[in-house]
């Protein structure tokens, strides 16, 4: 009879070699009435360990290639770490340890001291894959980056997607590389000095691949629904398996491929009632496989929990981004009010985002029709991630349009001087001229044809003026959303360049004074002896002192800086 207090789902899932010429096998698959597991063209019986586990050691060896047949049916290994012929395809064996490291000593930036750069493997360089991205890695260094986040690359379907409807949580995607392309990837980070982040994906699988899970066993539930599909089940019947899966998933990019840290997606869609939340648990065993890791969540909820210590009832993350910062700059710069930012466009917003970037902290929002948020007081200023774009914030427009090339400069100054973690976009600093557009290479049909008509219908408006949104099924959409290197304003990379220089040398912590007009739309912002003088509106504004940074139409006359339209100054 099973031991119930040694749990064999507790011990690691999928393919792990155990010598040169051995591999430990072990799948979760409750609902087969047989399974066994093939290599090659051998099959091999599995020893049943109880609670559905079942486990087999085997002659394998890194890259030979295998499958779990359920009642007849070949299915890859749901913890997988390679697909190289994509989701149906068979797995292949991984050993970490083949890869030769060059890292010994590596140390990556304090939280406090980072310096974020959001890239997409597949669109950032024209071959759009993990190697060729190793080439502008000192450029990034040498912009003042100091730690790149990678948009999700679980393995997805198709050869090009952003990577939110990963299936493989542990498989590095193929078309980029697989896993020794990543290994490279990161290696080659360290050795110029730059951490490497994740973004994962644990609030949703992506639909083509359920069906193959849930041969297996429940690993989702009807209790709950997400917007992108079944919610995973993280607390309903037969849970543990499955928050092992995903825990074991986020230990292992962090243990066996250097990974920096996690960008957790939206947690607000990860429903679990467990006495400790699943991302409280990941959070607590990342920080056990590497204290130094940061755990960075997309919460979507302004709750302060996220970030705060489980001794303090908190999830334990270490930042969260930061949207409300973004929504009230990005609206006083372009005055958007679409959606969710018809609730922003005053300068005491953004006042208000500078001491900490919950605006909405307990307070109405007529967007939710309800209060939202609670206040942050207590947490430092870099658990707050800040941008002026991102992916979501660029591409999920129409045509995936950046900034204004005119607010561009002010955008940047706000962000980069800002007391919290700062983070750019992909191409932003020089100004790229391309979009970040939603592309999707989806290899079912339905899935297919329900993600383009549900784009249209959701832009319906601009059809009406004879522009049709871009088809994300179209290869065309993926292409045109590849950085070609060419931006605009003139001199954009260099102000980036030197806003990271003078952001090394104001004080760490909060802003030592807030102030703003909300009639003349203009900020001011000290941090020690120096001043962020920002000016929002359409009339010019006079400052006093010497000027350190100016970010657009900045000038001397008779003694004073004159600061134009949307523009901005550091002044000592």
């Amino acid at each position: 009879m099973p031991d119930p207090h040694n749990f064999p789902w507790e011990q690691p899932l999928g393919a792990h070699p155990i010598d040169a010429d051995t591999t430990r096998f072990r799948v979760w698959a409750l609902r087969p009435e047989r399974v066994t597991l093939r290599v090659g063209d051998a099959e091999h019986e599995l020893h049943d360990d109880g609670f559905g586990i079942f486990s087999a050691d085997v002659a394998a060896a890194h890259g030979d290639d295998y499958c779990f047949v359920a009642d007849g049916r070949e299915l890859p290994d749901p913890s997988s770490r390679w697909q190289p012929d994509g989701i149906r395809g068979r797995s292949r064996v991984v050993d970490p340890a083949t890869f030769e490291w060059s890292d010994a000593g590596w140390q990556a930036p304090a939280l406090a001291d980072m310096v974020i750069y959001e890239l997409h493997v597949g669109t950032f360089t024209p071959e759009g894959t993990f190697d060729a991205v190793i080439e502008h890695l000192r450029g990034l260094r040498e912009l003042g980056v100091n730690a790149i986040e990678l948009m999700p690359v679980a393995e997805f379907p198709g050869r090009h997607g952003w990577g939110y409807d990963g299936v493989h949580l542990s498989a590095a995607q193929s078309s980029y590389g697989g896993p020794e392309g990543l290994q490279r990837l990161v290696d080659a980070a360290h050795g110029e000095g730059i951490a490497v982040l994740l973004d994962v994906v644990y609030n949703h699988v992506g639909a083509s691949g359920g069906g193959a899970l849930e041969a297996l066993a429940p690993y989702f539930t009807e209790k709950y629904s997400t917007f992108w599909g079944s919610a995973i089940n993280y607390d309903d019947a037969d849970s543990d398996p499955v928050r092992e899966w995903v825990l074991q998933s986020a230990m292992g990019w962090i243990r066996d491929f250097h990974i920096d840290g996690l960008r957790l997606d939206a947690i607000h869609a990860i429903f679990d009632s467990s006495p400790e939340h699943v991302v409280a648990a990941l959070a607590r065993r990342v920080h056990a496989v590497n204290p130094d890791a940061v755990v960075i969540a997309e919460s979507g909820m302004n709750d302060p929990k996220v970030m705060r210590p489980a001794a303090q009832g908190g999830f334990g993350c270490d930042a969260a981004w930061a949207d409300d910062f973004h929504h009230a700059l990005r609206v006083l710069l372009t005055d958007d009010r679409e959606g969710y930012y018809e609730e922003f466009g005053e300068v005491a917003q953004l006042a208000k985002a500078f001491h900490r970037p919950h605006v909405h902290d307990g307070t109405w929002s007529s967007f939710r029709r309800r209060r939202f948020g609670a206040p942050a007081d207590d947490l430092a200023p870099e658990a707050f991630v800040v941008f002026d774009a991102n992916h979501d914030q660029v591409g999920n427009r129409a045509f995936g349009d950046r900034l204004p090339v005119e607010v561009r400069p002010l955008a940047a100054f706000v962000s980069l001087l800002s007391p919290f973690t700062p983070m750019i976009f992909q191409g932003e600093e020089y100004g790229e001229t391309a979009p970040f557009q939603f592309f999707s290479d989806h290899i079912d049909e339905d899935i297919a044809t329900a993600t383009r008509e549900g784009r249209r219908r959701e832009f319906a408006a601009f059809a009406q003026f004879g522009e049709e949104v871009p088809d994300p099924q179209d290869p065309a959409t993926f292409r045109a959303s590849k950085l070609t290197r060419k931006g605009e304003p003139e001199g954009i990379e260099d102000l980036y360049r030197r806003l990271l220089e003078v952001r090394r040398e104001l004080p760490a912590g909060d802003a030592d004074d807030i102030s703003f007009d909300e009639q003349a739309r203009t900020l001011r912002v000290r941090r020690g002896d120096s001043e962020l003088v920002c000016n929002f509106g359409f009339e010019p504004l006079s400052a006093r002192g010497e000027l350190v940074v100016a970010a657009g139409d900045v000038r001397a006359e008779s003694g004073t800086l004159v600061i134009g339209a949307r523009s901005g100054a550091l002044v000592r």
